[in-house]
């Protein structure tokens, strides 16, 4: 799959609706092979041209002629305020700014992309929400960033985008047992699956975390990267086939310039 017959095909939130975002998937790309479509990974072993010209589509379609700022993520809690586009990208998996004409990108090939704006404020944030992340507070960690800058969280709308789906993602007995270990009334978020293993509700998870954060209105798109190959890349799917790369889709929200 190439992706360069269709077009770039940002996925929008009506929770978002005026705000410049969009989650991207596989259409609209130049990559080929495993990474075929818009690969927009640096570390994923593509082609470099290819990765840049995938970027510069997915900003193009979102908030053309504005900087695009990404992170090097690192599956931690940590959020980073961004007033400029910095020179290398920070060791993080969120970022905020309250800057016209700087997007903010966050790359997923199963954990949650969650896109947060308050449009009264003029402040926006992207996070990164794997499992280590989501249970650390990475979601609770923009809201305050976000906060710093002038939003009011009760204020705050939100988009969590594709991401790998309950039905998709098992786990064994030592993962269910971190969460319900920080709160027990996580097991909610665990369904039984074979002997010693669960299915995980990620999704649900972050809107969880959102909602006790105090965010009034959450829009979970429900679409799940692992099941659809045709229009989302997924590490989970790539690992079961013994493939020694995948592509990355990414999620992009910002403030015109």
């Amino acid at each position: 799959m190439t992706g360069t017959a269709d077009q770039v095909a940002p996925i929008r939130a009506r929770a978002l609706d005026g705000i410049a975002h969009g989650f991207l998937g596989r259409r609209g790309g130049v990559s080929a092979g495993i990474h075929g479509g818009l690969n927009v990974g640096l570390g994923s072993e593509d082609d470099p041209a290819a990765v840049a010209e995938n970027r510069a589509r997915a900003l193009a379609a979102v908030l053309p002629g504005a900087a695009l700022a990404t992170c090097y993520q690192i599956h931690s809690a940590d959020c980073v305020t961004l007033d400029a586009l910095p020179a290398e990208r920070p060791r993080a998996d969120a970022l905020v700014t309250a800057r016209p004409g700087l997007a903010l990108g966050i790359l997923t090939a199963d954990c949650a992309p969650v896109l947060l704006a308050d449009p009264a404020a003029g402040v926006v944030g992207a996070a990164h929400a794997g499992w280590k992340g989501a249970l650390a507070g990475v979601t609770d960690a923009t809201i305050a960033a976000m906060e710093a800058l002038g939003a009011r969280r009760e204020a705050i709308v939100v988009a969590i985008g594709p991401c790998i789906a309950r039905a998709s993602y098992e786990v064994d007995d030592a993962f269910r047992q971190r969460f319900e270990a920080v709160d027990p009334a996580n097991e909610r978020f665990f369904v039984d699956a074979r002997p010693g293993h669960a299915q995980f509700d990620l999704e649900a998870y972050v809107a969880h975390r959102l909602a006790a954060a105090g965010v009034r209105r959450i829009e979970a798109l429900g679409l799940d990267t692992y099941a659809d190959e045709q229009r989302f890349f997924s590490y989970r799917r790539a690992t079961h086939r013994g493939e020694p790369s995948y592509g990355r889709q990414i999620a992009i929200i910002g403030l015109p310039g």
